[in-house]
């Protein structure tokens, strides 16, 4: 697992993000990247040296972009870039993550302590629900 900029880890991390969003679920071209990328700390998880999976963490707490190619879903690809957004997290004394969550990962990120916020709602043509995590009191 590498953390970093996106100047440092877009190369790799962007063409994952296009294939699972963009080819696989039909997102539009023009959504994908935006403005929040530079802000935020980037994962990418690597197999030997092959990237395999990605997600980010904004200064805010949000965790978006969670992406790991179809190859490797259900290898612990997803639970490890997770882990380690939310340990970024924890080390930034962040108070509360936050996340908007395809409703079919719903079960997954339930695991790790998300916990559904308000109703059901569709972002890019996909059913969404925001989720939430605290971290510390507040």
């Amino acid at each position: 697992m590498v953390l970093g900029t996106w100047p440092e880890l877009a190369e790799r991390a962007a063409p994952i993000r296009f294939r699972v969003f963009v080819d696989e679920q039909g997102v539009p071209v023009e959504m994908e990247l935006d403005e929040f990328d530079p802000l935020s700390c980037h994962a990418l998880a690597l197999v030997g040296e092959q990237a395999v999976g990605t997600g980010r963490l904004l200064p805010d707490g949000h965790i978006g972009r969670m992406a790991v190619d179809a190859g490797w879903r259900g290898h612990g690809v997803g639970a490890a870039l997770l882990g380690a957004l939310i340990d970024e997290a924890l080390s930034r004394g962040l108070p509360v993550l936050a996340l908007s969550a395809q409703t079919h990962a719903l079960g997954f990120y339930a695991r790790f302590g998300f916990e559904p916020v308000g109703p059901e709602y569709e972002e890019a043509g996909l059913p969404h629900q925001a989720m939430e995590r605290r971290l510390a009191a507040g």
